[in-house]
C-alpha cells in the first residue's frame, strides 16, 4: 500500500516542487513508494470570474476563502480514511511523532490556503486538522504542505532505504541530532573529532550521546526539559 498525498491548493504548478527531486522523487516517480496529487480550488468557484474568496465577516482587511467552494474540492477526492490537513499558524506544531503516525497511514489530505485564511465553518463540518510548521506567517501555504508531506514521505518503509539512519535523527527520542562530519580530515585548520576516527565503536556511541544532550540542552531548553522529565518518569 502506498502513501496517498493530496493537496487542495489555488496553485497546483507550484507542484512537486522539492517532493519531486533526489530518494523522495524516485520514490514517486518510479517505485510507486507514494503518490501526489493536486487539486485546483479555483475550478470549483461558481462565479463566473473564478473568485473564490469574499470579505471577511465582521469587517477587517484582506479576503477569506469560501466554505462553499473549499467544501465543493474536498468533496470531488477521494478521502479512503486521510487525514485532512489545514496549513494554518495557528495550528498544532507539526512534530516528528505527528509526522510518524501520519506516515502509517494510507497517506493525508492537506489544503494550502491563501488570503487571511479559509473559513472556519468548513474547517468544522469537514473535520479538518490545523497544522503550524513554525512560529512564523506565510504566504499561503502551499510550502508549508510540501514540508508536512516531506516530513511524512521519508519515513515510508524504502523511501530512504536506510532504517537505522532514521533512528538516530532529531526528534527520535526526543534529543537533537548530534554534529556530522567526513572527508577531509582538516578543513580550513578545523579538524575532526579525534574520537570519530578512532575506531572504537563504543567511544564514538558514547561521543555522539554527549554531544546529542550538550546540543539539545543548549538549542531546545524545551526539548531538554521534556527529556529529563522523561528519564525521570522511567525511572520512578
Amino acid at each position: 500500500m502506498s502513501f496517498d498525498a493530496t493537496v487542495l491548493t489555488m496553485f497546483p504548478e507550484a507542484f512537486p516542487g522539492p517532493l519531486g527531486v533526489s530518494l523522495i522523487g524516485t520514490a514517486w516517480r518510479e517505485q510507486g513508494l507514494w503518490t501526489l496529487e493536486t487539486v485546483d480550488i479555483r475550478a470549483f468557484s461558481k462565479d463566473k470570474r473564478g473568485f473564490l474568496d469574499d470579505t471577511p465577516a465582521g469587517g477587517g482587511p484582506g479576503q477569506v476563502m469560501r466554505a462553499d467552494v473549499i467544501a465543493s474540492a474536498l468533496d470531488s477526492v477521494e478521502r479512503r480514511g486521510r487525514p485532512l490537513l489545514y496549513m494554518s499558524a495557528r495550528g498544532r506544531p507539526l512534530t516528528q511523532a505527528r509526522a510518524k503516525e501520519w506516515a502509517a497511514g494510507p497517506g493525508v489530505i492537506v489544503l494550502a490556503g491563501r488570503f487571511e485564511g479559509v473559513d472556519q465553518r468548513v474547517l468544522d463540518a469537514r473535520g479538518f486538522e490545523e497544522v503550524a510548521v513554525g512560529d512564523v506567517v506565510l504566504a499561503g501555504g502551499e510550502v508549508a504542505a510540501m514540508l508536512t508531506i516531506e516530513a511524512c514521505v521519508r519515513l515510508v518503509p524504502g523511501v530512504l532505504g536506510q532504517a537505522l539512519s532514521l533512528s538516530e535523527e532529531s526528534f527520535e527520542d526526543g534529543l537533537l541530532e548530534h554534529p556530522q562530519y567526513t572527508r577531509p580530515r582538516t578543513f580550513e585548520g578545523r579538524d575532526i573529532p579525534p574520537v570519530l576516527l578512532s575506531g572504537h565503536h563504543a567511544e564514538v556511541a558514547k561521543w555522539r550521546a554527549q554531544q546529542r544532550e550538550e546540543t539539545t540542552r543548549e538549542r531546545r531548553p524545551d526539548l531538554w526539559a521534556q527529556h529529563l522529565a522523561n528519564q525521570q518518569a522511567k525511572g520512578a
